[in-house]
Formats: structure tokens, sequence, C-alpha cells
């Protein structure tokens, strides 16, 4: 049985309040040694840092997300940074642009991630961040802050714009999308990858593998990405999660094995 993180993960979503607590028991038991629960505004966050209290397996990162900047109260860093200094919180995230949908504020947005990576910086935390659509703000803004102690989750974007990221010293993760039949480009960006910057994530309930394309899902699904992680780069899918897990042992918690 593989043993490896979900690096990043929405338990919080309605998605799952039919089986939450059962499904989560379920995957611990089945290989999933750890999870951390992302934040995307205030409310998820705190839910986030809720799971992780309730669950031992179950960390939480705590941030804004880009598509959730609209109506962020003033004092939100104060917020954050209470929760981003309990012991279980592990990063600042997830945090980014995204240009995707129409009627997005690109200054509020840059506002609210440049306030957040300084928060990052401040409690020396890595940060979790979210481009879509959006690589060349992104990449602008990340660049004027030297190397990045963090991970490009979701990675959506070209082979050298993964160079870029790399460069910054940053991890590199990717979702289901990968096993698609129509994912060459994330095919493409994964192979110029090293596997000591790679990590794992489902990004669940969304962006579910193949077979289970369209499904909710979960933790468990991350089996088909670590299958097609082993086949792009011709290693086992034992070294891949061997691999992988200190990686994100080594961003989340520095340290590793």
């Amino acid at each position: 049985m593989l043993d490896y993180i979900d690096s990043h993960a929405h338990y919080d979503a309605e998605q799952f309040d039919p089986d939450r607590e059962e499904l989560l028991n379920r995957l611990h038991k089945s290989g999933v040694r750890n999870i951390v629960n992302m934040g995307c505004n205030l409310e998820r966050s705190r839910l986030s840092v809720e799971y992780a209290e309730k669950y031992p397996f179950m960390y939480a990162a705590v941030g804004i997300h880009p598509e959730d900047v609209e109506g962020t109260p003033e004092d939100y860093l104060h917020t954050l940074k209470k929760w981003a200094v309990l012991p279980k919180t592990v990063a600042i995230g997830e945090i980014g642009l995204d240009y995707h949908y129409d009627g997005y504020d690109p200054d509020l947005q840059k506002r609210i991630f440049t306030e957040q990576l300084d928060l990052a910086e401040e409690l020396s935390m890595p940060v979790v961040i979210h481009s879509r659509d959006a690589a060349e703000d992104t990449m602008s803004v990340l660049r004027g802050r030297g190397k990045i102690n963090g991970v490009m989750h979701c990675f959506s974007g070209s082979a050298e714009t993964a160079r870029q990221v790399l460069a910054l010293g940053m991890n590199i993760s990717f979702t289901g999308v990968l096993t698609f039949k129509n994912a060459r480009k994330a095919i493409e960006a994964l192979e110029v990858v090293p596997l000591d910057r790679l990590m794992l994530e489902t990004d669940c309930p969304y962006m579910a593998p193949e077979p289970n394309r369209g499904k909710r899902c979960d933790s468990g699904m991350i089996v088909h990405i670590i299958d097609k992680i082993a086949e792009v780069k011709g290693v086992s899918p034992e070294l891949v999660a061997k691999q992988t897990t200190e990686n994100t042992l080594r961003l989340f918690w520095k340290m590793g094995g």
C-alpha cells in the first residue's frame, strides 16, 4: 500500500457534507498519511483550522483565494495571523491571482496577494500559490521578491513557466488533470520538473483523475496521479510516493523522510 500526502484539499466543501468524517477516517486508514486543507476566505480558513484540530492527520493552510478578495475586511491579516501561528497551521494559502472569469479586479487581487506574501515572510511560513490565466502577473509579483518558499499548486502553465517557478526555488504540484487525454501541456511541464521538486495534490472535491473524471474527487484518488507521474518519469510509483512525501515534509514541516 502506497503511503503519501495530499498537499492540497478542500474538505470544507459542501460536496463532503454527507459523509465527511467517515470518508476522512477511511482515507487515513488506507494510506493517506496527511492532508493539508486549504483556506480560501476567512470562513473556510476557520474551517481548515477546525478540521486540523479535530483530525490528527489533517493540517491547515489559511488565506484568501483571488476569487474571494471582494469584501475582504480591512483587518483580515490580523485574523489570518491569529490562525497562522497555531501549531497545526503549516502554510499561507491558497493565495495568488485568477483572471479566468469576467469581472475580476486585478489591482485588488495583486494587493491582497502581496499582503499575504508579506505575512508569510513575516512568519517564515511557506505559501501555496494559485495562478489561473494570470501567469505573467503572478510571475512578475513573485520575481520581485527573490526566492520563494512555497508551491505552485494545480500547475496549468507551460514548461517554460515551470522552469521559471523552479528558478524561484518553488515546488510544483499537479492535479488529476495529468491523467486527462488532452493533458499534453501539463505532461510537457511535468517533464521539466525534477522529482525532488514535485508534490502531490487532489484539489478535491475538484479535478478527479481518470478513471474518475467528473466524479467527486478525494485523497484516495492520488494513486492515479502517482501512476501517471511514474509513467512519465520512468520510475516506480513507490519512488514517486516516497520522494513527494519527503518534498512535502520539507516544505510544510521543515523536515524530510
